[in-house]
């Protein structure tokens, strides 16, 4: 299958990913954006360095100045690029394996819209070729510094202190930054298990054997929680003392509320529990990616609006005022849900665990299944979505449907109060899969159990 947008960037497999591709869709962007310099940046998956060679050199000869900020998180990149008023191209595949690649594309005032990629995609159809005014100049800067520097002025240098951190570096491109931050912060950090090989973490859906390793870290080390991010930094993942990985959403909701904000925005497949606590005025449910947050966050009621997604990325889309400013970044982010719990914990006097038990009892869960054939799977959705026949029966063992919502993909609400949500990847061969009970345990075995019946259809 060629490269396509999915929900945040363009991607494809690598041996798609041709160096004319990539050029067409760099002159389609340029085209788009009408400016003279871009900034660049890269991820740590072997096919990155030849792509971003191959958009660098093909937008140099097309008399367009390139910012090569060299290998970087997203964040990092995004927030570099805003400050100059300039595009940006991240070269990342993002969490997908290895043999998968991609570009996130980035305006001068943030990530791009559905909108916008319908222009760049009607402008690659038509083979349009940007020749810009400039001398196609190349700068190299370094702009992981003022992103460090961000949160250690917002935070100040005491707010970790005495916390000890563990960082798992694996193959994220911000392994070095995470730890430059969390000891800037005043806390003793542990790296754990870096990694030459690119490894995909996905933060939404860490797997068994993963999980058990940051439980065995935590008892070896006497750690007050791990901190990582998938392979571009754009979502975190943290635990608490335990080892146990705290769902992102949920890392949203303490952001939030950390910040003050007024208006939350976050996809339809994120824990309801922002919408039960009082802390915000305004909850806004949009589809999944990060362009229809930012979209819902244009919309918000007020001036203090942040959005977050189920995989723990975080907009700022105001200045915040913390132990010092913190100004606004609408782009997804890992660090600022990362930093965020661990200052509440230390504010509350309480390990994260205790933290987590004085929520509102909303558990979720997540699962995938790989390798699907995406045209089986999307006959199989529409059949639910299309045939109420087909839909009670296919989830009758969860209970008496009481709602759907079709959002993003099928949402099930069932009497019972219990949740189970269906959505095909827009990036990958992939079934996402979530779940959302009273109990960990339930939100777990309702995955658990809804996987079966989804690989029964769709492998």
């Amino acid at each position: 299958m060629a490269p396509k947008f999915g929900s945040s960037g363009l991607r494809g497999l690598v041996t798609e990913l041709t160096d004319e591709l990539v050029a067409d869709y760099l002159h389609a962007f340029l085209s788009s954006t009408g400016h003279n310099t871009l900034y660049l940046g890269r991820d740590l998956r072997p096919s990155s360095p030849h792509i971003a060679k191959v958009i660098l050199e093909t937008a140099r000869a097309s008399r367009v100045d390139v910012v090569d900020c060299g290998a970087l998180g997203t964040p990092a990149l995004a927030l570099a690029s805003m400050s100059a008023k300039a595009p940006a191209i991240m070269v990342t595949g993002s969490h997908i394996p290895a043999d998968r690649n991609g570009l996130k594309f980035y305006l001068p005032d943030g990530e791009v819209s559905k909108e916008d990629e319908l222009a760049i995609n009607e402008a690659y159809v038509a083979q349009i070729r940007y020749c810009g005014t400039a001398s196609g100049t190349l700068h190299k800067i370094d702009a992981e510094t003022p992103y460090i520097a961000r949160y250690l002025e917002a935070f100040g240098a005491s707010a970790l202190k005495g916390l000890k951190i563990g960082v798992y570096r694996h193959s994220s491109v911000a392994r070095d930054t995470m730890e430059a931050v969390i000891r800037g912060l005043g806390a003793e950090v542990v790296p754990l298990a870096n990694s030459d090989t690119f490894i995909p973490v996905d933060t939404e859906a860490v797997d068994p054997e993963t999980r058990e390793k940051l439980r065995g870290w935590c008892q070896e080390n006497g750690l007050d929680a791990i901190a990582s991010t998938d392979g571009d930094a754009d979502r975190p993942m943290l635990t608490d003392e335990t080892g146990k990985v705290i769902p992102g959403d949920i890392l949203g909701v303490l952001t939030a509320r950390l910040l003050a904000a007024k208006s939350v925005v976050t996809p339809v497949s994120s824990n309801d529990m922002v919408r039960c606590l009082p802390d915000f005025e305004e909850v806004i449910l949009t589809r999944i990616g990060s362009p229809f947050v930012i979209a819902g966050m244009g919309e918000a009621a007020n001036p203090e609006v942040v959005g977050f997604e189920a995989n723990g990325g975080f907009l700022l889309g105001f200045e915040a005022q913390v132990a010092g400013p913190l100004s606004p970044l609408p782009t997804r982010d890992c660090m600022l849900p990362i930093i965020a719990p661990l200052i509440a914990a230390q504010q509350a006097g309480k390990p994260l665990s205790e933290v987590m038990t004085s929520l509102p009892p909303c558990f979720t869960a997540a699962d995938r299944v790989q390798e699907i054939d995406r045209a089986k799977a999307e006959v199989f959705l529409n059949g639910l979505i299309g045939d109420e026949s087909k839909r009670s029966t296919f989830f009758a063992p969860f209970g008496t449907i009481a709602a759907t919502d079709l959002t993003d993909g099928l949402r099930i609400d069932f009497e019972s109060g219990d949740v189970l949500h269906l959505r095909p990847s827009g990036n990958a061969p992939e079934f996402r899969i979530y779940s959302q009970a009273k109990s960990e345990a339930k939100a777990v075995a309702l995955v658990e159990c809804i996987s079966q019946r989804v690989v029964l259809e769709v492998l």
